[in-house]
């Protein structure tokens, strides 16, 4: 996976770090750390090739709506930008510079693909977290209750790229929302700009739950936990998660420290799961023998 003398990791954990973090360079350095062939050459090919996409795109066509189409066309219709319920067992979907090859994903990478390349047009875009399914937006972002159904000229406009970028409105919106979460309306805060940190976070989430189930990945759930902790902030539960699969893995002695240093962090407020994974570390240092 992992190119030899390219230390991908601490490369994003600086990127992670900057005051306006590289939303594609990030997920390149995921896909680098999670699958093989990706080298530097090929994180700059990506980068250009989003940069030629988005010298296609008519500039400054007009409001939000114009925009949300502009991307459609040239995206979803020319180039072939969608998903398929097939997607969601690869793991190729969850890799940027797949993602472009493929012309296949997860509504989550898709819309990064939507979002960096109007990005570099001039586009007002950003990501859209809805329940159970992420979209994109044009223009300004809603500040008040939700925006009204059809929009205004100057009002934002969801589109979703697993559906070609196919324009959304707000009963559309709720609708794919109901489906996770059984009819909650949407609020303001659900349309809210997501943020970059939290888009990679979902991502490796994502390559996360494709691998633990399958047990002959454990290397790639590993890289994606480990990227994970490198993120400025991460759950505890974290490191409890990397020292099974350090145990799972053969790796004893490391998966012993992890439990015990997990163990320390949450021994004030839940001492017998403590006393268990210092349990756990005993029996993973007794392997060793």
């Amino acid at each position: 996976m992992k190119q030899p003398g390219i230390d991908h990791r601490a490369r994003f954990a600086e990127e992670a770090r900057a005051p306006r973090p590289d939303l594609a360079l990030l997920c390149l350095l995921v896909g680098a750390e999670t699958g093989p062939g990706l080298d530097e050459d090929g994180i700059d090919g990506v980068q250009i090739e989003l940069d030629e996409l988005a010298g296609r795109l008519p500039y400054a066509p007009g409001g939000p709506r114009a925009w949300a189409r502009a991307a459609a066309e040239l995206l979803g219709e020319r180039c072939g930008f969608r998903g398929t319920p097939g997607d969601y067992r690869r793991l190729e979907s969850s890799q940027l510079h797949e993602v472009l090859r493929r012309r296949r994903g997860l509504p989550i990478m898709l819309s990064v693909v939507w979002m960096e390349v109007a990005r570099r047009a001039g586009a007002p875009v950003y990501g859209v977290a809805l329940p159970g399914h992420f979209v994109v937006g044009f223009g300004p972002p809603p500040v008040g209750p939700a925006a009204t159904d059809p929009p205004a000229a100057d009002e934002p406009v969801l589109a979703d790229p697993f559906d070609g970028g196919r324009l959304l409105s707000l009963a559309d919106a709720e609708s794919l929302a109901a489906e996770a979460t059984g009819g909650a309306p949407l609020s303001a805060a659900t349309l809210t700009p997501a943020d970059p940190l939290d888009i990679v976070r979902r991502i490796l989430n994502n390559i996360r739950a494709w691998a633990a189930q399958r047990p002959e990945q454990s290397d790639v759930q590993l890289a994606a936990v480990d990227l994970a902790l490198l993120l400025p902030s991460h759950p505890a539960r974290l490191r409890h998660e990397r020292a099974q699969l350090l145990v799972a893995r053969g790796d004893f002695a490391a998966g012993a420290v992890e439990l015990e240093e997990y163990a320390s962090v949450i021994a004030a407020m839940e001492p017998q799961a403590a006393d268990s994974l210092r349990r756990q570390a005993r029996a993973a240092r007794a392997r060793l023998n």
